[in-house]
């Protein structure tokens, strides 16, 4: 394993922990505007613009974001996407559409809170309003990785899927 990988892990590790300190009573949060201080900028703009456009309901235009290829993990699946159409297939998965409440920087990855909402297209259910998290890696301008991370509320599986 590269120096870079093993960086990175350590990384990610830490920011879990991070999200598993910090998720309590995030699921009562209303603000309307992200608390992103400790994000990189660069990082939050691909995070904002794909979250938003999925929100529309625009999955072709939310696969976009996507590096080729890249690897999504939501919940124990993990999925390889190598084509654009792999991409648009993973956005049609997530049932529901959200809102970014929040994004820290650790390392390499970025991890960002969500509420989640409906969506055209989708069928958020019982996970409208929850939080989710998702942590990413994003190199020029793309997601590498998008990994589901450890909180939620909208159905007491930690999203279930029904995330962003």
């Amino acid at each position: 394993m590269s120096q870079s990988r093993l960086k990175g892990s350590s990384a990610l590790v830490a920011l879990l922990a991070v999200l598993a300190l910090t998720a309590c009573g995030e699921g009562d949060a209303t603000t309307s505007t992200a608390d992103v201080a400790d994000a990189d900028p660069g990082d939050v703009a691909v995070i904002s613009g794909w979250v938003n456009t999925l929100a529309t309901g625009d999955v072709e235009g939310a696969a976009r974001y996507f590096a080729l290829p890249s690897i999504a993990e939501n919940g124990p699946l993990v999925i390889r996407i190598r084509t654009f159409e792999d991409a648009v297939s993973f956005n049609e998965t997530l049932p529901c559409g959200a809102e970014l409440i929040s994004a820290e920087t650790i390392g390499d990855f970025t991890a960002a809170t969500f509420r989640l909402l409906e969506r055209p297209g989708g069928s958020c259910g019982a996970g409208t309003g929850g939080t989710a998290a998702t942590s990413f890696l994003i190199e020029e301008g793309k997601i590498v990785e998008w990994r589901r991370v450890g909180i939620g509320d909208g159905d007491g599986d930690g999203g279930g899927g029904r995330a962003t």
